[in-house]
Formats: structure tokens, sequence, C-alpha cells
């Protein structure tokens, strides 16, 4: 009987999908695919030009997510699973793209890398940027570091923010409250007068959350609830100096204080997180008649304060990018992108002169479009690191536009992640002598499109070989070869009328270093192997849209750290629903998400909780 009911709450999420929806990526969009501009490779192309695998998550999915955050959004996108999504709303956040870990993909916000200059990953925190605070996302998958250096190995994500675009001041906000006594809210304020723009948001949550820890087999009484609060302040400004010269400085400050458990069934109440971060900086950008020279400067500090079952850890960092390109037209076909890139970071220690390290790279690449059928991308990048030296990478991609409705597309690159200052000078197993992770990636595809459209399939499969993979070994970090992954996507979608959908299935496999074993193992430590989902969403009037999102996430393979033993995990299936009514000619909006309808009980992370039924609902507003 149970099996019975688990199989109809399945089949259930497949039916309901597309007769709801959540509006996906490409489903979403009435402009035409093939005319919208993709700025993160920094060339400005069509996506008909590029060989590149792109995913965009454009405005009116932003605007219709109001009751969810940045990682909800990415996790439901093809090939992207963000661990820890369904945990705690506190719990740490980390973007695996096509089966790599979260260290492996580049975060970029307006089109600036963003990074943690603390921690031995370097990932940048999800947690701190609020979805209220977003434009529009655009995402490349592969290897990527021909264009955006270190870590760019298994993809990048670019978020864009909002802007004051619009003549006259306008103020908006979104205020919800749900599950939990979670509250999230956020005020800003927009404005445009003649060459000056600005755009200025605050956004502050908080939540008593659940558990952490999951209750272990026989007991009882409950666990605390770990909690957490952040606020963060989003501010871009823009001056038209000239017809040809913008300048547009940013500053940015986020904080968190979150509670978290001991270890897997174990409780803490003590243990809790704070982190501070601050980036601020410059985009530059100078066009001229054939061309445009960009120049971006970033500061970033980050800091943390962690309270745990072993006491207490402190660290401080500092991190300014430099990226400065220029992009030159030859003729109506050839485009040239070169440029320079230069990246300093600092660590405190209890050293009298703290560890920092260095990247220096210049790169460069030539763009062929509209040949005929005909695309082509090929570039190239040098690297000179402070500790280990000279390194390069590289990217060959064409693309086949045949008619309008197909185009046939293939990548080969190399990628490659630098050693952070963790892994080179922390308190715990460091080592000078460490060589950068690199990775050779192939992919290739076809896009199929139909009907002006409204009927789209896009087919993708890839292989990467990651190599020198830094580990923790029994004498510190170490290189060690540790993964090979391979898989493909399928993603079609469809609009008819006021009703839109579009599905995904994701295939990985691979094999990888296995901290619980200290062994390489022939499988991905907590990435499913089958992923698949469908967005579905209706118009249904001119003031009331629905959506819901159905997600299958495959079985995978965890570790128990207290026994050092290999567990399995069952798949699991979610459905979610949401709902926005418009007021006021669409200036005031009521909505109400709802997530894990069906009362799913699941492990995401071994001796992990997740959340069961969950909601919340409230009000988006814009005043001009």
């Amino acid at each position: 009987m149970m099996k019975l009911k688990k199989y109809l709450k399945y089949v259930s999420g497949l039916a309901l999908g597309p007769v709801l929806l959540y509006s996906g990526a490409q489903a979403q969009e009435d402009v035409k695919l093939d005319e919208v501009v993709i700025s993160t490779t920094k060339n400005d192309q069509k996506q008909s030009q590029t060989g590149k695998v792109v995913t965009l998550i454009g405005q009116e999915v932003l605007s219709r997510s109001h009751g969810r955050n940045l990682t909800d959004l990415l996790n439901e996108q093809a090939g992207i699973v963000v661990s820890g999504a369904s945990g705690n709303l506190g719990l740490n956040k980390s973007v695996f793209v096509r089966g790599a870990s979260g260290a492996y993909a580049v975060i970029l916000i307006d089109g600036v890398l963003v990074s943690s200059p603390v921690g031995n990953g370097s990932a940048f925190d999800l947690r701190m940027f609020s979805i209220d605070q977003i434009d529009h996302i655009e995402i490349l998958k592969g290897g990527q570091s021909t264009i955006y250096g270190s870590d760019a190995v298994s993809g990048v994500i670019n978020i864009i923010t909002k802007k004051g675009k619009k003549a006259g001041n306008s103020v908006y906000g979104v205020g919800s409250y749900g599950s939990y006594e979670s509250f999230k809210g956020t005020i800003g304020m927009s404005s445009q007068v003649k060459d000056f723009s600005y755009n200025i948001a605050y956004t502050q949550a908080k939540t008593n959350g659940i558990s952490e820890a999951a209750l272990p087999a026989g007991q009882e009484t409950p666990f605390e609830k770990d909690g957490n609060k952040t606020a963060a302040v989003n501010a871009n400004f823009s001056l038209q100096a000239s017809k040809q010269l913008s300048i547009n400085p940013f500053i940015r400050y986020s904080y968190g204080h979150y509670d978290f458990d001991a270890n897997a069934f174990e409780d803490h109440l003590e243990n809790n997180y704070k982190l501070k971060y601050f980036n601020g900086g410059v985009n530059t950008q100078y066009e001229h008649a054939s061309g445009k020279v960009t120049f971006n400067y970033s500061y970033e500090n980050a800091s943390t304060d962690s309270q745990s079952q072993y006491g207490t850890s402190l660290s401080q960092g500092s991190t300014q990018v430099i990226d400065f390109y220029l992009n030159q037209g030859i003729g109506q076909h050839v485009k040239v992108l070169a440029g320079l890139d230069n990246r300093s970071t600092t660590f405190k220690l209890n050293a009298a002169v703290p560890p920092a390290t260095n990247l220096f790279s210049t790169y460069g690449s030539v763009f062929l479009h509209d040949l005929g059928m005909f695309n082509l991308e090929v570039g190239g990048r040098y690297n000179k690191h402070k500790q280990y030296g000279e390194n390069s990478t590289y990217n060959i991609t064409p693309s086949i536009q045949l008619l309008r409705a197909l185009k046939i597309y293939g990548t080969i690159s190399t990628a490659f992640k630098a050693p952070t200052l963790e892994n080179l000078f922390g308190e715990f197993g460091a080592n000078l002598e460490l060589k950068p992770e690199t990775s050779r990636n192939y992919e290739a595809g076809i896009n199929l499109s139909f009907v002006n459209d409204h009927y789209t399939l896009r087919l993708a499969g890839f292989k990467r070989d990651l190599r020198d993979a830094i580990v923790y070994g029994n004498i510190g970090f170490i290189n060690q070869a540790s993964q090979q992954a391979k898989g493909f996507e399928i993603e079609p979608a469809a609009k008819f009328g006021k009703f839109k959908v579009n599905g995904y299935y994701a295939y990985v496999d691979g094999t990888e270093f296995n901290y619980i074993t200290n062994e390489v193992s022939d499988y991905l430590v907590r990435k499913a192997k089958h992923v698949f989902g469908l967005n579905a969403g209706l118009q249904l009037n001119e003031k009331l849209y629905i959506s819901s999102a159905f997600k299958y996430n495959g079985k995978r393979k965890d570790g128990d750290f207290n026994a050092y033993a290999v567990v399995n995990l069952p798949a699991y299936q979610l459905l979610d629903f949401y709902a926005e009514y418009a007021l006021l000619d669409k200036r005031l909006k009521v909505f109400a998400d709802f997530k894990n309808i069906f009362k799913e009980k699941y492990t995401e992370f071994y001796g992990y909780s997740s959340m069961g039924f969950n909601m919340n609902a409230g009000i988006s507003f814009n005043i001009r």
C-alpha cells in the first residue's frame, strides 16, 4: 500500500506539472531566441551565434518567483543541482553543475567575478543575494576558463542586477511570511534623471528554521531549531559621461548569522556561524565606432566567525580583481576579444606578514559570425601564478545554423582551478607545492526550434576529465587525479497561447575521489545519475497567474562519516505550486508559494533534515 501511495504521488506530480506551472528559462520569453544577446561571452553575441550551451532566466520568471530564493531557481535548471537546496534555510548551498562541486563554477554579478576570499573552495555564498534584486540570469555550461580564468571548470552563472532604467522615481518592495516563522522583506528605489541613474535595495530575512541534524532512529525528543538572520544592501549607479563613455560604480554588503548542528544525527545548541561580506567597485565602458573597451575593478572583503563544538574559528580575507578588455570588430563577420586579468588575494592568519597570492592572465578570442551557416570561436589564455608558476587554457567552439530550425554545435576546451590560500597557507594541511587542477572538456549538441520558437528542443552531451584535483590526503592537501564525468541533457519546451511548459532530463555519471573511503570511487558522491523535471504555467486572465514545478532526483550515494561507510539514499520527487493575483494595474501583487505539497519524506544528505510541506505568502509592489 505504501509503495502504491508513493507511486500515485509520483504520477500525480507528472500530471499536475503541465496543468499548473512554473516559468522555466527558455520557454518563458516571448522574444525570439535567436535575437537574445548574451553578455556573459564578453562579446555581446546573439544566442544563434554562439556554440556554447546557454540558459537564460528572464525577468518574467524572476518577477513570478517572489516566494522563492536564488538557489530554488537554479535548482530547477537542467544539469544543475544545488546541494542543500531543500534543507534548512541556513544550510550552506553549493551549486553542482554537470556533476562538479560548487568550487568549479564561477559566479559573476553584472559580469564581475565574485568569490569568497576565505575558506577552502573560494565559492561565492549564494545565500547572500536576494532574488528580489535580480533582473535576469545567464548561465554558460562547460569549461569557460579561457574567458573567466580559474574555477570556470563546469560553468559560469552571471547574475544581472536591477538597474534604474526608466525616467522618474520608482519605489518597489516585497514582503512575505511563512512556515517556520520565516520572514523576508525587500525595499528598493530606482531613478533615472537625464544621464544619471541608480538602483538601491535592502533585503532582510529571518527564520526559526528546522533542526539541521535529523533525529536518530528511536529518539522522540526533538532537536532544537537552527534559525538564521540575513541582511543585504545592493546599490548600482550609472553615469553616462558622454555618448561613448559610461561609468557604473557598485556597492554590496551582506551579513548572515546561521545556526548549525554538530554532525549528522547530532544536535548542538551553541553552534553558530557569522559572515560579513563587502564588495565594491566600478564598471567602465567606452564605445567607439567598431568596438568597445571595458574596465572592471572589484574589491571583496569577507570575514567569518564560527563557534562550534571544536571551539572558535575566525577568518578574514580580501580579493582585488582587475579585468580590462577590448572588443574590436573587423569587417562585418569578424570580432576580436583581447584582455588582461589580475587577481590578488590576501588571507589574514596569525602571522607577521599575511599570506597572499596573485594570478595574472592575458586572454584573447576570435569570433567568426554568420559566415553563411557557420560560426566559430577560438580563444586562448595564459596565466602566471605567484606560487605555482605558469599554465594556459584554450577553447574551440564551432556551430552551424541550418536554416532557422536547427543549430549544431560543439566545444573542445581546457579549464583550471588554482589552489586557494587555504590550500597553500591554511592552518591545516597547507601545501605550497600544489599545482592547479586542470580539465579537458568536450561537448556537442543540437538546438531545434519550430513555429516561431513556440516549440524548442535542446540536446547536449558532455565529457569532462579533471586531473590533479586538490584533495585532503593523509598528510594534508595534495594533487590527485579524481574526477571523470560524462552525461547529457534534454530540454524540450512549448508555448500554447497563455500556457507554457518546459521539461528537462539530465544524466551524469563518473568517478571521483571519495572522502569517505579515501580512494577513487566509480560513482559521484551526492550526485544522482538521473534528474528530471517539468515546469508549467498558465496566465488564466490578466490578473491571475499560476505555476507548478515538479522535480525527480534519482538514487545517490552519501557518506556516514561516523562509521566511514558509504550509504545509499533513495530517490525522491517534489512538487511545488505558485499563484499570484495582480491589483491596481499590476502595481500590486499578492502571491503564495507552496513547496513539497505532497509532504514527501526524503533524505538529501545522510543524517540531516529536509523540509516537509512549507509555504509562504506576501505582497509585492511597484510605485512610480
